[in-house]
């Protein structure tokens, strides 16, 4: 198994690159994210890879960091998301913001990745939801609102008040995550408005 390529990159282009090691170059398919922070043709690279091996092809994938890799990884675990998918989300958004929008339950931004529709976004969300604060690529942040996103009540509340005032599920649940569970929902929703004006 390949951990990782190291060498001249020698082609760019298509979601695919190919890295040249010891006179052999290494076909990768990639997501735009790394294609965009690897460098130019002839720049030395160093990839994350990830060899799967099916009964009619044998694919290796490239990535930038291990963060992108290990995202990539607990995607194929999810029923219905094969690497195509896995890359399309990744190129749309970081693994940080990927686990972001997976702790808060926060399917509109997955749904906007080509071929993810709906119900997959959903399914993603219920496979991993647990799992994303522990991933390498997962944040304090997402690590936080998992737990928020879990709570229901005054919180929940207040997180469904937002969302009618047009925020993301994400940035919601992101603005009340450490509330106590206690706080009265207009007190909440006051607090969490102050901290999305100061993001803006």
């Amino acid at each position: 198994m390949l951990y990782s390529l190291r060498g001249t990159l020698t082609f760019t282009g298509d979601g695919a690159l190919a890295v040249e090691c010891g006179g052999v170059a290494y076909l990768c398919r990639t997501t735009l994210s790394t294609l965009s922070r690897l460098g130019r043709v002839g720049d030395e690279a160093t990839v994350y890879t990830y060899m799967l091996v099916r009964n009619e092809a044998i694919d290796l994938f490239g990535f930038a960091d291990k963060q992108e890799l290990d995202c990539f990884k607990m995607m194929l675990n999810v029923s219905g998301v094969g690497a195509r998918i896995a890359l399309a989300l990744l190129s749309s958004m970081t693994p940080e913001r990927f686990a972001l929008c997976v702790a808060a339950g926060d399917h509109k931004p997955l749904v906007a990745a080509p071929g993810v529709g709906k119900k997959l976004a959903e399914r993603i969300i219920l496979e991993l939801r647990d799992k994303v604060g522990g991933g390498s690529f997962a944040t304090t942040e997402a690590q936080t609102i998992a737990g928020t996103a879990r709570s229901a009540g005054n919180v929940h509340e207040a997180v469904s008040a937002l969302v009618v005032l047009g925020y993301t599920q994400t940035d919601a649940t992101l603005a009340v995550s450490g509330v106590p569970e206690e706080t009265a929902v207009e007190e909440i929703i006051k607090g969490a408005l102050k901290k999305l004006a100061k993001k803006r």
